[in-house]
């Protein structure tokens, strides 16, 4: 009679364990596969207006027509429109949350479960995100360790 042996230990040893930098680099390759997947030319920017075709959104003013109409947002989204990488080449110029300095915190750092949102005081062996019980460990087993690959 063999003794009782725990089933997350067995399955534990036959899973690939990733360090530190292959989770990193796992993790850049699904935001450049988001990226490629997101990024798509506006099918509609040639397109130019045709000053014979009615204008439905005038707007009357003490019975007069407004003349001058001022060009609103969507004008300027489809004008500047930039993919991700621009945006964070633009954001690195600009001060922003990642440059900002504050002295470290003086209670130490919280860690949440991917699953639930509860506090997680373990993490997956296998991609090092956390969970805090065994159901979400199961969960996360099933439905999102290493299921992103690029």
């Amino acid at each position: 009679m063999t003794g009782r042996e725990s089933h997350r230990i067995k399955d534990a040893e036959k899973k690939r364990v990733l360090d530190e930098a292959a989770r990193k680099r796992r993790a850049r390759k699904a935001l450049e596969a988001l990226e490629q997947d997101n990024f798509q030319d506006d099918p509609h920017a040639d397109l130019v207006m045709s000053k014979k075709l009615p204008k439905f959104q005038e707007s009357i003013k003490n019975g007069k027509e407004k003349k001058g109409k001022r060009k609103g947002a969507e004008y300027f989204r489809a004008k500047y429109r930039k993919n991700f990488q621009q945006l964070l080449e633009e954001d690195k110029q600009r001060p922003n949350y990642e440059s900002a300095a504050a002295p470290p915190p003086k209670k130490p750092v919280r860690h949440f479960c991917a699953v639930c949102g509860n506090f997680s005081q373990y993490s997956c062996t296998a991609c090092g995100t956390r969970y805090c019980r065994v159901r979400c460990l199961r969960t996360h087993q099933d439905t999102r360790c290493l299921k992103w690959t690029a």
